[in-house]
C-alpha cells in the first residue's frame, strides 16, 4: 500500500465550525423548547434585569428603571438603565448563540444575583420578530461610543457605532419588528399583560408606557392589621391568580433556602394522582405556573405560589431543575405544611375539622409515613367504621380488638351482621385506611388489632341446636351439593338481624383459590396441570343461612331436593348481590337459572291448583 495513501489527508484534520441555521433554530426553540411565544417577553425582562444588576454590583447607586412601549408602526421598544455593552460585547455575546454576559469580565462568581443562566437571550425574540435592533452604551467604559447591533431572522446581523448623541446615557434599548402573522403579540394589551404576568415581583421600575407593572412588596410579604385581615387579603389573592378561594393559607417562609411564599388549600377534593401546577419566581421573575414537583406527593390539597434565590431552572426556564437544592426545599416546605396542620390539631379544631371534612386523604397519605403525625392526628381522621364514622383513637376506646376489612367488598358483607354481634369493624378498603389501621399498635401501645376473616365473623355467629341440624341434616345436604361446584360451603347459624336470610363469607384466600379454579376449568390441558399444582388448602366461601329467619326455616322444611337446590341457588345469588360483589359469569348464570326455576315452580304450582 502507498505510504501517502495509508495517512489521512491534511484537509481531513483541519478543524471545522458548526453552522448554524437560525431559522430552523428557532422553529426549534418555538415548536419544543418553549411552551409558548410569550416567553419572548421574559427574556426581554430577564435581560434588562439582568443588566441593571450586572450595573448595581459597580455602582450601587445607579438608577434601576425599564421602559417598554409600542411604536405607531406595531414595534415594541425595550429600554433599560443597565450595564451596556461596547462593539467588542457586541461581537462576543449577541452574535454568539449559547454565550452568556454572566460568565463574562469576571462575573461568574456572581451568576447567583442573575436570572439568565443558559445564554439564549435575544434569540428567543426571533419567535415573534423578523428583525430585532440594539443600540447600547457601556457603563464600564464611559468613552465607549453607542454601538447598534441589527440582526434578521435569516442569521444576517450587522454591527455599527453610533454618535454619542444617539445614546448619551449607559444602558440599553431593543427594537423589535414583528414578523408575519406575529403582530398580536407586540399590541399594547398583551404586552401589558405579559410584563404583569411576569414581573410584577421584580425589584425594580418596570412600566409599560404609563402602567406600573411591578406590585410590592408580595401579598405574602405585605404588613396587615390583623391576622383576620391577612387571611382575607391572601385569599383575595388566591382567588384572583388561581381563580378559588381557600380554605386556609399557610406561611412558606425559608429563610435558609432563600424561599417566601404562601400555600393555599384548595376548597375541594382533589385525586392524590392529580399533580397541582404551583406558581414560582425566581428573583422576582415569573419561572413556571405548573411547578409540579415543588412539594412532596401528599401534599396534593394546596397550590403555591412563591419567589425563590436558590433554585435552578431548566433551559426553558420553565422548570425546575431536579437536583439536591429542589429537594431540600421540597422537604422544608413539606414540614411548614406539616406544622401548619399539627398547629390546627393544637389549636383550632373547628379549621382542623373543616379541612379534614374535605382533605382526609392527603393527611391519610402523610400519616402512613410519619408516626408524629399518625399520633396528632389520630382524633381527628375519620374512618368508617360498624360504629359510624370515628376516629381510630375512638374505636379502640370502644373494642378491645379492632377488627377491619381490607377490601370494601368484605367490610359490605360482614358490617351488618358484625354489628349486631357486637363486633366492630373498620372498613379499610379506601385508599390508605388498612395501613393506617395496621400502624395504630405503633403509636397507641397495647392495641390489638386484627383482619377480620370468615372464620372470625361465622366463630361470632350462635351455633344451631345439634338436634335440630340433625334434622335438617337432609336440606343441608342437599344445598351443600348444589353449591359445591362453585366452590361454596354452606353452613347453618342463628344471628341478627332476623331479617337477613343468608350471609355469603369468602376472604381474599379464598377468592385466590376460586380464580386458580376457574383458571384451570378454562385452561388447555398443560396449563391446566400447572394449574392444579398450584391448588391451595385455602378454607372456600361459605353461605350461611340464618336458622333465625323465617323464610330459611320454611325452605329447610321441603322435601323436593330440586326445590331446595333451586332455592339455595337464590339465596346465594341474593346474599351476592346484598354484598355488592362483582358477578362471576358463573354467578350470572346461576342468578337466571335460580330465577327460571323459581318461575317455573310458581307457574306449575299454580296450574296444579
Amino acid at each position: 500500500m502507498d505510504s501517502q495513501t495509508s495517512q489521512p489527508s491534511q484537509a481531513s484534520q483541519s478543524p471545522h465550525t458548526f453552522q448554524v441555521d437560525l431559522r430552523g433554530l428557532v422553529d426549534l426553540l418555538s415548536h419544543h423548547l418553549y411552551s409558548s411565544p410569550k416567553v419572548y417577553l421574559r427574556e426581554l425582562l430577564q435581560n434588562a434585569v439582568d443588566a441593571i444588576t450586572a450595573r448595581r454590583a459597580e455602582q450601587p447607586d445607579a438608577p434601576a428603571r425599564v421602559r417598554l412601549s409600542v411604536d405607531a408602526g406595531g414595534g415594541l421598544r425595550v429600554e433599560d438603565s443597565g450595564v451596556g455593552l461596547t462593539e467588542s460585547d457586541v461581537h462576543s455575546l449577541l452574535a454568539t448563540i449559547g454565550r452568556s454576559s454572566k460568565r463574562a469580565d469576571g462575573l461568574q462568581a456572581a451568576r447567583s444575583d442573575f436570572l439568565g443562566q443558559f445564554g439564549i437571550g435575544l434569540l428567543a425574540c426571533f419567535v415573534v420578530a423578523e428583525r430585532i435592533r440594539v443600540v447600547s452604551r457601556s457603563a464600564r467604559t464611559p468613552d465607549a461610543p453607542p454601538v447598534e447591533w441589527t440582526a434578521a431572522d435569516d442569521g444576517s446581523y450587522t454591527v455599527r457605532t453610533l454618535p454619542d448623541a444617539e445614546r448619551p446615557e449607559p444602558g440599553t434599548t431593543v427594537h423589535l419588528v414583528a414578523r408575519a402573522g406575529a403582530g398580536e403579540w407586540l399590541t399594547q394589551e398583551r404586552v401589558l399583560a405579559l410584563a404583569r404576568e411576569f414581573g410584577s415581583l421584580l425589584p425594580y421600575d418596570v412600566r409599560v408606557g404609563e402602567e406600573e407593572v411591578t406590585d410590592l412588596p408580595a401579598p405574602w410579604d405585605r404588613a396587615y392589621p390583623s391576622p383576620a385581615n391577612r387571611r382575607v387579603a391572601l385569599a383575595r389573592h388566591c382567588h384572583e391568580l388561581f381563580g378559588f378561594t381557600p380554605l386556609d393559607s399557610i406561611e412558606l417562609n425559608v429563610p435558609l433556602a432563600g424561599v417566601r411564599g404562601v400555600a393555599y388549600v384548595l376548597p375541594a377534593a382533589v385525586s392524590p394522582a392529580q399533580r397541582a401546577g404551583h406558581r414560582v419566581h425566581l428573583k422576582g421573575m415569573l419561572l413556571t405556573e405548573r411547578a409540579e414537583q415543588l412539594l412532596p406527593d401528599w401534599a396534593f390539597f394546596v397550590r403555591c405560589v412563591l419567589d425563590t434565590d436558590s433554585l435552578r431552572p431548566t433551559a426553558s426556564r420553565e422548570s425546575l431543575y431536579e437536583d439536591e437544592t429542589l429537594a431540600a426545599v421540597r422537604e422544608a416546605l413539606g414540614e411548614r405544611i406539616r406544622s401548619w396542620l399539627t398547629g390546627l390539631a393544637a389549636g383550632d379544631p373547628e379549621r382542623l375539622a373543616a379541612f379534614l371534612s374535605v382533605h382526609h386523604l392527603g393527611v391519610k397519605s402523610l400519616a402512613r409515613h410519619d408516626k408524629e403525625m399518625l399520633r396528632t392526628m389520630l382524633p381527628w381522621l375519620p374512618f368508617e367504621t360498624t360504629d359510624g364514622r370515628l376516629s381510630l383513637e375512638e374505636f379502640a376506646q370502644r373494642h378491645p380488638v379492632v377488627h377491619f376489612t381490607r377490601t370494601v367488598e368484605e367490610y359490605r358483607q360482614v358490617a351488618p351482621i358484625a354489628s349486631a354481634q357486637g363486633v366492630g369493624v373498620i372498613n379499610g378498603g379506601y385508599t390508605y385506611d388498612s395501613e393506617l389501621v395496621e400502624a395504630l399498635p405503633s403509636v397507641r401501645p397495647g392495641t390489638v388489632v386484627a383482619e377480620l376473616d370468615a372464620d372470625t365473623v361465622t366463630a361470632h355467629l350462635d351455633a344451631v341446636d345439634p338436634a335440630e341440624e340433625l334434622a335438617l341434616s337432609g336440606f343441608l345436604a342437599a344445598a351443600r351439593a348444589r353449591l359445591d361446584p362453585l366452590g361454596c360451603d354452606v353452613v347453618l347459624r342463628a344471628f341478627h338481624p332476623l331479617s337477613v336470610p343468608a350471609l355469603h363469607l369468602d376472604d381474599r384466600a379464598s377468592r385466590h383459590e376460586q380464580a386458580r379454579a376457574d383458571a384451570e376449568e378454562q385452561a388447555d390441558d398443560l396449563w391446566a396441570g400447572i394449574l392444579g399444582s398450584l391448588r391451595g388448602s385455602a378454607p372456600r366461601a361459605r353461605l350461611v343461612l340464618n336458622h333465625l329467619n323465617p323464610l330459611i326455616r320454611r325452605i329447610s322444611s321441603l322435601s323436593d331436593a330440586e326445590l331446595i337446590g333451586t332455592a339455595t341457588e337464590s339465596l346465594y345469588g341474593q346474599a351476592l348481590l346484598m354484598a355488592q360483589r362483582p358477578l362471576r359469569p358463573a354467578d350470572s348464570a346461576l342468578l337466571n337459572r335460580a330465577f327460571m326455576g323459581l318461575l317455573e315452580w310458581a307457574t306449575n304450582g299454580e296450574e296444579g291448583r
